[in-house]
């Protein structure tokens, strides 16, 4: 197996390996082949022209290796990068692999939704282009039923679309099998809220932010990240000084479990209108640390669907922001209905049981190839 992959810089947007990146570089890491590929790392990644660049960057770099004059077996290409979708489209074209596409985010949709794409020209080539690159592949899936829905309506020539969840890697199960669980544990008065991963325009957590701080709830808000839109909230942070709000560094996986862990319920924002175009992965480990949620978000998107049908916390929408402060009232002081929460996590995370997720994708793959033999 061999990977092509860019340098480490997420959600910093930031060169975090000092590497020279227009080098290509190799390692083998746990017995996979990974090449390394740079490509541009903008300043401002929420802009449109930075962004663009960065993904024709990617690509180009990519592309260096149409000359390597190797075939594999099958392609399987992972998008929110689109630069990565447009080499595995070229690839297509030149050494006819069959190609697996798995949409962890729909680009043009998330672009349009948080304002990145801003006219109706770009929208609309933005769409072009990401059917047109889409519809290279031969096999489809993605991680949320909703996001299956969104592509299938994108396909051209009926392709599978397969939903195939993300899971919990192994390292992170491991630093989870290494606390005690914390269900039946109470929730903490003050409330403790968490806010870990990648801080960017999807999110919209300065908004969150902004009217939290108005509540009379008795509660602790630690954050966590870095991304974009970063910046935005520690400095709104540091100029409110109010103690319940806390911005750290953005936390490894130990130090990210650790903090579920302590943690009484996570919090996950959405901008509206983001729709099925992703489903943070973050939910994940959330779960399985038996951690409930709290999510501001569209109830008609992958993760208010996720929390509603699973029972895995409250969903709000942002326009009924106001139901979420009766609720993180009740979790400080009803043991029996936070202890119910924590459980129902705990039972949605088996769905997302590593390995019979990876031995599906296997098999799917075998078909793949046997198909196009």
């Amino acid at each position: 197996m061999t990977a092509y992959g860019a340098y480490p810089y997420y959600p910093e947007w930031e060169n975090k390996s000092a590497a020279n990146l227009w080098r290509v570089a190799d390692e083998v890491i746990q017995g996979v082949n990974v090449r390394r590929f740079g490509m541009y790392l903008p300043n401002n990644p929420s802009s449109f022209m930075p962004r663009i660049l960065f993904e024709l960057s990617f690509m180009l770099s990519l592309m260096r290796t149409l000359f390597y004059f190797r075939r594999f077996d099958v392609v399987m290409v992972y998008c929110p990068v689109m630069g990565s979708v447009a080499y595995a489209a070229a690839r297509k074209l030149f050494y006819r692999e069959p190609t697996w596409l798995n949409v962890q985010d729909i680009p043009a949709d998330a672009a349009a939704a948080t304002g990145i794409s801003r006219n109706r020209f770009t929208k609309a080539i933005g769409a072009y282009a990401q059917s047109l690159l889409f519809n290279r592949a031969d096999v489809w899936s993605t991680i949320a039923p909703k996001m299956v829905e969104r592509i299938s309506a994108l396909r051209r020539r009926n392709q599978p679309v397969h939903f195939v969840p993300n899971f919990l890697n192994q390292s992170m199960e491991q630093a989870i099998a290494s606390h005690p669980l914390k269900v039946v544990r109470p929730a903490g008065n003050p409330l403790k809220l968490l806010y870990a991963g990648n801080i960017g325009k999807k999110q919209g957590l300065f908004e969150f932010c902004q009217r939290l701080v108005k509540s009379d709830v008795n509660f602790t808000f630690n954050i966590h990240g870095d991304g974009g839109e970063a910046h935005t909230v520690r400095d709104w942070v540091a100029s409110q000084a109010d103690p319940r709000f806390q911005f750290g560094a953005f936390l490894d996986e130990r130090e990210f479990v650790a903090s579920l862990l302590e943690a009484d319920v996570f919090v996950i924002t959405e901008k509206p209108g983001v729709g099925a175009s992703f489903i943070p992965s973050k939910l994940i480990p959330c779960i399985a640390t038996g951690t409930p949620i709290a999510c501001v978000c569209d109830a008609q998107g992958p993760l208010g669907q996720e929390v509603n049908r699973y029972n895995l916390g409250i969903n709000v929408e942002w326009s009924e922001y106001d139901r979420l402060m009766p609720w993180m009232r009740e979790m400080s002081g009803y043991l029996e209905r936070f202890t119910a929460l924590q459980r129902n996590a705990l039972d949605r995370a088996e769905a997302y049981a590593r390995t019979p997720i990876i031995d599906r994708v296997e098999r799917e793959l075998q078909c793949l190839i046997s198909a196009k033999a």
